[in-house]
């Protein structure tokens, strides 16, 4: 356990600011990319589309960059990605509604990874299955 034998101090930064949120990097580049805004220097709107994206992804807190890809697929890796790209446009588009004054709704977002939901929807039995099992014949041991 981290905490057993040594006296932290929240004071002495230094010793976690390698702890990091995958997401932000990601994100920020993705800003910088979609925005002209932010590529001329405006530093209030980077921030406000950052924590609008941001909030809308799941909180992944590492040490390296690598802790997190080594165990992804590049399936996992594209779909990350993805999900960055839409939620900084929906996040842009979100501040620059606000700032004209609308009062704007963000979309709802999947944050989950397809190949990492534990809970995957059940298959829904149709009537069609039901009438199948009904008149499939029983065979019967001997």
């Amino acid at each position: 356990m981290l905490t057993n034998s040594r006296n932290y101090s929240l004071d002495a930064y230094d010793e976690i600011d390698f702890i990091h949120n995958y997401y932000e990097r990601l994100v920020l580049e993705e800003i910088f990319e979609q925005s002209t805004r932010v590529q001329e220097g405006d530093r209030d709107f980077l921030a406000d589309v950052a924590c609008v994206a941001l909030n809308r992804m799941p909180p992944r807190y590492i040490r390296h960059d690598v802790d997190m890809t080594f165990f992804m697929s590049p399936q996992d890796i594209q779909e990350i990605r993805n999900k960055v790209v839409q939620a900084v446009t929906d996040a842009i588009n979100y501040v620059e509604s606000r700032e004209r004054g609308e009062d704007v709704k963000l979309p709802s977002v999947d944050v989950s990874l397809s190949a990492n939901r534990a809970n995957k929807p059940a298959k829904v039995a149709t009537t069609d299955d039901a009438a199948k099992k009904a008149t499939k014949p029983k065979t019967t041991k001997k």
